[in-house]
């Protein structure tokens, strides 16, 4: 299987991704034993929930040093020292600094909900796919709602896929009053390109939690968390009903991969260039939680 490419917004370089886990997700979508494996259990919440199990074990606190300094992550940026995270789960949802994700302040702006890897669909009724040209998931199956899909079907769509080695908190993208979560239970199957390649519809089948922002400027936004294989914990820690502002928290995954699905309302935002070129060359780009997805239109 091919090596998987982003484009870094800082660096303005094309990277290869270092994938945790790597060899297990080849053997699970391209080998006929993966793929038995995947149906019978891997897809499973009862695999996500014995996986996080075992990252929530104190004897896992071993892992955190070798996998910060593999990954090259930044643990000045940290709210807690390394010492004191009892368990690898409470080091994966670790919080930031506020320095460290600094929001755009600027009000016609929306910034992007989390760390990760980016894709773009300014016009979801004109789309040519995501990660593969010409192949797109359907609407109203993401969302469990015709009427809902119809209101949106020439909305814009943000996909923001997390690693394993991302910050895991998302926060909202806009401002506004977000209302309950709405939760879609379905099976954990991985959201890594190598899966997603395959069958992109993982993305409108996998456990999902919908809330709707009411926002002034922006409009009605959805804000959509997707589970994935070793994330079978999506967790909400905002208020609903109760104002939120740009960049708040919104909640966090527990151990794995998993993805945010952001989609505005038709003609509400344009999404921010460099974002639009390389999703419509169906590469990935990462940006981190805070900074400019797009305008006001």
């Amino acid at each position: 299987m091919d090596d998987i490419q982003f484009y870094d917004r800082y660096s303005q370089t094309i990277k290869t991704e270092k994938v945790y886990g790597d060899r297990a997700l080849k053997w699970t979508y391209g080998s006929l034993a993966g793929k038995i494996s995947l149906h019978l259990l891997v897809k499973r919440a009862v695999f996500s929930r014995w996986y996080g199990w075992r990252m929530d074990r104190s004897s896992t606190r071993e892992k955190i040093l070798p996998f910060v300094t593999q990954y090259e992550l930044d643990p000045s940026e940290f709210v807690r020292e390394l010492g004191e995270f009892t368990s690898f789960n409470d080091f994966f949802y670790r919080k930031l600094k506020p320095e460290a994700r600094p929001i755009n302040p600027t009000a016609s702006v929306a910034v992007f909900p989390a760390d990760g890897r980016h894709l773009c669909i300014p016009d979801i009724s004109r789309t040519n796919g995501l990660f593969v040209k010409g192949q797109m998931f359907s609407l109203s199956e993401l969302l469990n709602d015709i009427g809902m899909a119809k209101s949106y079907a020439s909305g814009s769509l943000l996909l923001s896929r997390l690693c394993p080695v991302d910050y895991h908190r998302f926060h909202f993208p806009v401002g506004g009053l977000p209302g309950q979560t709405r939760l879609i239970n379905g099976p954990l199957y991985s959201v890594n390109p190598i899966a997603l390649r395959q069958n992109i519809n993982i993305l409108a089948s996998n456990k999902r939690c919908i809330t709707e922002l009411k926002s002034e400027q922006f409009g009605n936004v959805l804000l959509i968390e997707v589970g994935a294989t070793c994330v079978g914990s999506i967790c909400q820690t905002f208020q609903s009903g109760k104002q939120v502002a740009k960049g708040d928290e919104k909640g966090f995954f527990k151990f794995g991969g998993s993805s945010t699905i952001t989609i505005f309302e038709p003609n509400r935002i344009r999404f921010d260039d460099d974002l639009i070129e390389h999703s419509s060359q169906h590469r990935e780009l990462f940006a981190r939680m805070g900074d400019s997805v797009g305008q006001l239109l």
